[in-house]
């Protein structure tokens, strides 16, 4: 298992993570610390658990967004491939009544000769 040092708000941390994870895991760490940074410009130095609070919160909202607009867009999505199979249905029942109409004449056409 594999070991990060990350820092956040000024403090150093080791995190364990698995193997092959530590770039990811660094960049949510710099993600998180930016955060941090943020709201210590807007609320100050309030403490690192609160800080961290706050800052898991506003991470959690961002995700909570973006899960909706993940949401609406399957639903588009498959709204319009729906749409596609209505109307590639339609066009095929077309065709086939087409087909069929014709054969009825050609069969039509031999019943008589």
């Amino acid at each position: 298992m594999a070991q990060v040092e990350i820092k956040i708000n000024g403090r150093d941390y080791r995190i364990a993570c698995e193997d092959g994870q530590e770039s990811h895991l660094s960049s949510l760490a710099r993600y998180l610390d930016e955060k941090v940074g943020e709201l210590v410009g807007e609320v100050g130095q309030i403490g690192d658990t609160s800080l961290m609070v706050m800052a898991g919160l506003l991470v959690t909202d961002e995700l909570s967004d973006l899960r909706i607009e993940l949401e609406e867009v399957r639903n588009q999505a498959a709204r319009e491939t729906q749409s596609v199979i209505d109307n590639t249905e339609d066009k095929l029942a077309a065709q086939i009544d087409g087909l069929a109409a014709r054969i009825e004449k050609i069969a039509g056409a031999l019943a008589t000769n």
